[in-house]
C-alpha cells in the first residue's frame, strides 16, 4: 500500500531554487578551551594565577591595612623603633610591591584569557549568524522570483485559455512589487 502512495505522489524536480552554503565556523565551547589552556599552563603561570587570586582578595587588603595601622600605633605608643615618616614601614611595604605588581599583571592576563576566548567565539558565532541570515534572504529572494515567474505563467495560461482581462484583474493585482533589502556581504 505504501508503494501505491509513493506512485500517486507528484514528482517534483530534484533541483532546488537555492543551494545553502554553510559557514565554515565550527562552534566551540570557550570553557573547554580555557580549561585546556589552564591545564597546559606551566609552573610560572600557575604560580602567577594563584598569587593573583591571593593578593586580589579583600582579606589580603584587610590584613595589610591592619598591619600598617598596628605598626603606626605601636610605633607611636609602645616603642619608637621607626621615626615619624616611617622609613622602615615604607620600605617594608614598598619593596614587595614591584614584584607583586608584575606577578598580578601576569596573573590577570592569564585570567583574562577566558574573556578573550569567549569574545572571539561570540564574534565567530555572530558572523555565522549573519552568514545564515544572508543565505535565508537569498533563498527568500529566489522563492519570490519563482513565485512571480509562476504567477506570470498562470496569467499567460489563463489568457491563452480565453479568460477576460477584467476577470484576471480581479484575481491578480496589476502592479507587481517586490522589495528586497539585501544585507551587503562582508566576506573578507
Amino acid at each position: 500500500m505504501s508503494e501505491e502512495k509513493t506512485a500517486l505522489a507528484p514528482q517534483h524536480p530534484s533541483n532546488a531554487l537555492f543551494k545553502h552554503e554553510p559557514h565554515p565556523h565550527r562552534i566551540q565551547n570557550a570553557n573547554v578551551i580555557f580549561e585546556a589552556e589552564k591545564a597546559a599552563a606551566n609552573f610560572n603561570q600557575r604560580v602567577a594565577v594563584r598569587m593573583t587570586k591571593l593578593f586580589s582578595a579583600m582579606p589580603t587588603f584587610w590584613l595589610i591595612a591592619a598591619w600598617i595601622i598596628l605598626w603606626i600605633l605601636a610605633n607611636a605608643t609602645i616603642a619608637h623603633f621607626d621615626p615619624l615618616p616611617w622609613p622602615l614601614l615604607l620600605c617594608l611595604a614598598s619593596v614587595p610591591q614591584l614584584p607583586l605588581m608584575i606577578v598580578i599583571m601576569v596573573g590577570q592576563g592569564l585570567l583574562g584569557r577566558k574573556q578573550e576566548i569567549q569574545a572571539e567565539e561570540q564574534y565567530k558565532t555572530t558572523m555565522n549568524t549573519y552568514h545564515d541570515i544572508e543565505q535565508i534572504m537569498a533563498h527568500m529572494s529566489a522563492q519570490d522570483e519563482e513565485i512571480l515567474r509562476q504567477t506570470r505563467l498562470i496569467v499567460e495560461l489563463c489568457r491563452a485559455s480565453g479568460m477576460s482581462s477584467e476577470h484576471l484583474s480581479t484575481l491578480v493585482p496589476q502592479k507587481e512589487t517586490v522589495t528586497t533589502n539585501a544585507i551587503p556581504s562582508n566576506k573578507a
